[in-house]
C-alpha cells in the first residue's frame, strides 16, 4: 500500500512534540494499536483506552517483532520509540505520513450531525455515482473502497487514524475520486480524523448525544465544530441545515469558508426543497438550488430524509455535480440498512428496524409511523446504550410514553452497566410523561424476548417498531459481544436472535468455537489482508476496546418470556 518503506525517523518527523529515542533508521513496515495483530517491522502504539492502557502490552508487541513504538512513557530496551505526552492524537500525524498523506489525493467530504449522517452520506454516494464518479465510504454501516471492497465496522463509525488513513490510501490505489467519512464528534475529539484533509463538509443536525463524553452540549457541539474548523481552514464549503438550531451554531467556526444553508421551510436557503408530499412509499419534492428547479421522487420515507437529501444535494453541488445527476441519484437511492427497514414475512402487522437511538430520532421515526398507520397501534421497542449519555435515557422513554400505544424498554449493548439499571432510567422518564405501568409499558431484560413480546400482542394493522439496532450482528454486554441478527422466527415472525455459546470474548479477542465464519466474512478478512489492516490470529489484551470484527452468522435461538413490570 504504500510506495516506499518508511523509517522511525521519518515519522518522527511528523509528530510535533515528540522525541525519538533509539536509531532513526529503523525501518517500519505498518502501524498497529493492537498488540495481538502486530507482525514483524510494525510500529506499536501504545494507546491509553477506556478499559486498557495499551503500554501494558509494548513487551507483547515487541516479542511479536515490533521494530519501532510510539509511547507516553520510556520503555526499557533497545526498540526504537516516540515518546509523545498523547499517543491517540499522535497516531494520527504519523500514519497520515506513513500512508503518504492519502486525503491530499482525493476529495474528501465529511459529514456530521447527531442524525442522519449515515442516510445523507448513502444518498450523496448514490448522486455521486450517478455522476459517474468512483467513490469511497467510511460511515457507520461500512467501509466501501469502489465498487469491490466492503467491511462492516461493528459499532465504532469512525475507526482509529491509522485504519482511517489506511483506508484513504487503499481508496487512492483503488482510483476513488471521492471519499465521504463520517464524522463523528467521538472521532473528531479523539483525533481520529487529525491528518485528513476535508475541503467540503456538512452538518445534518445537532441535537442531544453523547453527553457521557462531552459533558455538555457545548463541548459536543464544539467537537461538531471541528470538521467545520477543518473545512475552513481549506477554503472550503460548508453544508448546513438551516432548520436545526444546533448545525445554526457552527457558523462561527465557518470562517473563511463558503456556507451553503439548506432548508425545508426556509425559501430564502440556498438549496430549498418545495412542494414536499410525503407518501406511504417514498417522498416528492421540487428540489431549488438558485440555478435550476427539478423534481426529485425520493424513495425514502419521511420529512428528516427530505432533509437528510437537501443535505446530500448540497455537498454533491459542493463537489461540482451537476443538478440532473443530483436528481437522478436521489431518485436511485438504495435502502439504508437499519433505516426504516420494513419487514414483511407475511405477518398480518407492520415490523419496521430502524437504528433511533436518540430523543430526536425516536420523535421523528414514531411520528412518522403514527402518520402512516393511522388506525392501528404503534407498539415500540427500545432501548439505551451503557456507557453512553445518560440523560437522554429519561427523555427517550418520556418521547415512547408520548407516541407509542405501548412501549417496551430492553437491552441495547448495556456493556459493563447493569441493563435492569438502564431500563429503569428510560422508565422513569415514560412515568414521568404520563406512561402507566403495567398498561402501557413493560420492561423485559432480554431483548430477542421483549421483540417476541411485542410480536405477541400485535394485531392486524398495528406497527412494531424495534428502534436502536440496525444490521450489525452483536449486542455488547459485560465485555462479551452476543451474536445476534434480525431472521424468521416460526416461519413468519421476525426477531433478535442471541446466539447461544456464541460470543466474542472482549478481553482475549478469542471467538466462540460455535460461530459461524460466512463466505462474505472470509472475502471480507482477505480483503483487510490485503490492505493490510488485519494479520492472522493471536491473543493478548485489547487496548482500548478496538476490537475488529467480522460478520457471524448464528442459528436461530428462542428465548422464554419474561416481562417485568415498570
Amino acid at each position: 500500500m504504500v510506495s516506499a518503506k518508511k523509517t522511525i525517523g521519518d515519522l518522527a518527523a511528523a509528530v510535533r512534540g515528540g522525541v525519538l529515542l533509539g536509531d532513526s533508521r529503523v525501518g517500519v513496515t505498518g502501524v498497529r494499536f493492537d498488540s495481538r495483530l502486530v507482525e514483524p517491522g510494525d510500529l506499536f502504539a501504545a494507546l491509553r483506552g477506556a478499559d486498557f492502557d495499551g503500554h501494558r502490552f509494548v513487551a507483547d508487541a515487541v516479542a511479536r517483532g515490533a521494530s519501532a513504538l510510539l509511547v507516553e512513557e520510556r520503555v526499557d530496551g533497545d526498540v526504537a520509540q516516540v515518546v509523545v505526552p498523547d499517543s491517540r492524537a499522535a497516531l494520527a500525524p504519523l500514519s497520515a505520513a506513513f500512508y503518504g498523506y492519502p486525503s491530499r489525493a482525493l476529495q474528501t467530504i465529511g459529514i456530521t450531525g447527531t442524525d442522519g449522517k449515515t442516510t445523507t452520506s448513502f444518498l450523496l454516494e448514490s448522486v455521486l455515482r450517478a455522476a459517474g464518479r468512483r467513490t469511497g465510504l467510511i460511515g457507520t454501516v461500512s467501509v466501501r473502497i469502489g465498487p469491490d471492497w466492503e467491511e462492516n465496522l461493528g459499532h465504532q463509525t469512525t475507526p482509529e487514524s491509522n485504519l482511517v488513513q489506511a483506508y484513504l490510501r487503499a481508496m487512492v490505489e483503488a482510483e476513488v475520486e471521492t471519499a465521504i467519512i463520517e464524522a463523528t464528534s467521538h472521532g473528531l475529539a479523539m483525533h481520529r480524523l487529525d491528518g485528513t484533509r476535508f475541503p467540503i463538509g456538512g452538518v445534518t443536525n445537532i441535537t442531544h448525544e453523547h453527553l457521557e463524553y462531552h459533558k455538555t452540549i457545548e463541548n459536543y457541539r464544539r467537537a461538531k465544530a471541528l470538521l467545520i474548523e477543518r473545512v475552513a481552514a481549506e477554503g472550503g464549503t460548508v453544508v448546513l441545515n438551516a432548520d436545526d438550531a444546533g448545525a445554526r451554531s457552527m457558523v462561527p467556526f465557518a470562517r473563511g469558508a463558503t456556507v451553503v444553508w439548506y432548508s425545508a421551510v426556509d425559501a430564502g436557503a440556498d438549496i430549498v426543497a418545495s412542494d414536499v408530499q410525503l407518501g406511504r412509499n417514498g417522498s416528492a419534492f421540487v428540489l431549488r438550488t438558485g440555478e435550476a428547479d427539478v423534481a426529485v421522487a425520493l424513495p425514502l420515507l419521511g420529512g428528516f430524509n427530505v432533509a437528510n437529501a437537501l443535505c446530500a444535494a448540497g455537498l454533491a453541488l459542493a463537489a461540482g455535480v451537476e443538478v440532473d445527476h443530483v436528481r437522478r441519484g436521489l431518485e436511485a437511492a438504495p435502502g439504508i440498512p437499519g433505516r426504516m427497514d420494513r419487514i414483511d414475512l407475511g405477518q398480518p402487522f407492520k415490523v419496521v428496524v430502524d437504528y433511533a437511538h436518540t430523543p430526536e430520532s425516536l420523535r421523528k421515526i414514531m411520528t412518522l409511523l403514527r402518520s402512516l398507520h393511522p388506525d392501528g397501534r404503534l407498539i415500540a421497542v427500545s432501548g439505551s446504550a451503557g456507557e453512553r449519555d445518560p440523560t437522554k435515557r429519561p427523555l427517550q422513554g418520556a418521547v415512547s410514553a408520548e407516541l407509542a400505544d405501548l412501549s417496551i424498554f430492553t437491552s441495547e449493548d448495556p456493556r459493563n452497566e447493569d441493563p435492569e439499571r438502564i431500563i429503569a432510567e428510560i422508565a422513569a422518564g415514560a412515568v414521568a410523561a404520563g406512561g402507566v405501568p403495567g398498561e402501557s409499558g413493560l420492561q423485559i431484560v432480554d431483548r430477542r424476548a421483549a421483540i417476541g413480546a411485542a410480536f405477541a400482542v400485535a394485531r392486524p394493522g398495528d406497527c412494531v417498531l424495534l428502534a436502536g439496532k440496525r444490521d450489525e450482528l452483536v449486542l455488547e454486554r459485560d465485555r462479551v459481544d452476543s451474536a445476534w441478527t434480525v431472521e424468521p422466527v416460526d416461519g413468519w415472525v421476525c426477531g433478535a436472535a442471541f446466539g447461544a455459546g456464541r460470543t466474542v470474548d472482549r478481553v482475549s479477542g478469542r471467538r466462540g468455537e460455535t460461530a459461524i465464519q460466512s463466505q462474505r466474512a472470509h472475502r471480507l478478512r482477505a480483503g483487510r489482508q490485503r490492505l493490510g489492516l488485519v494479520a492472522g490470529g493471536g491473543t493478548g489484551a485489547l487496548p482500548g476496546r478496538q476490537c475488529q470484527r467480522s460478520p457471524l452468522v448464528t442459528r436461530r435461538g428462542r428465548g422464554a418470556l419474561r416481562p417485568e413490570r415498570w
